[in-house]
């Protein structure tokens, strides 16, 4: 995507290394909505169980599906909002971010919340898309 990065002087940087920006400004194209995806396999399977760095790598790769499926990548992302269970797993759940985003991140919301759709979940995120009209 080929946005612009919102930045100011008076915003401060991304806590303890986190893997998004202040805001986006996003180009002319398609908005696409992804729905939360949580750790959830075609199946119906709980993917990772106690694992917060492998659920967070299967939502990304169930927002990266639905993405696909709209013509779409992850570079299309302007905003994602992060539910999770434990605050204490704001690290984790970035270190496998930068994997899966690059400069420009996202603008971010993370909220802690006390449940997810299954017990045994630990993360559900999800995304605006914009994809450029080409």
């Amino acid at each position: 995507m080929a946005g612009r990065v919102i930045r100011s002087s008076k915003l401060p940087d991304p806590p303890r290394g986190g893997a998004f920006s202040a805001g986006m400004e996003a180009p002319v194209g398609r908005t696409v909505y992804v729905s939360g995806m949580v750790s959830i396999d075609a199946d119906g399977n709980v993917v990772g169980e106690g694992d917060v760095k492998l659920q967070t790598e299967t939502v990304l790769e169930n927002v990266k599906a639905a993405l696909e499926a709209a013509g779409g990548t992850l570079r299309d992302i302007v905003k994602v909002t992060v539910f999770i269970r434990d605050m204490g797993d704001y690290d984790a759940i970035h270190e496998v971010r930068r994997r899966y985003f690059e400069e420009p991140y996202p603008a971010s919301s993370m909220v802690e919340v006390s449940a997810l759709i299954h017990p045994s979940l630990l993360v559900e995120i999800e995304a605006v898309a914009v994809i450029e009209a080409g």
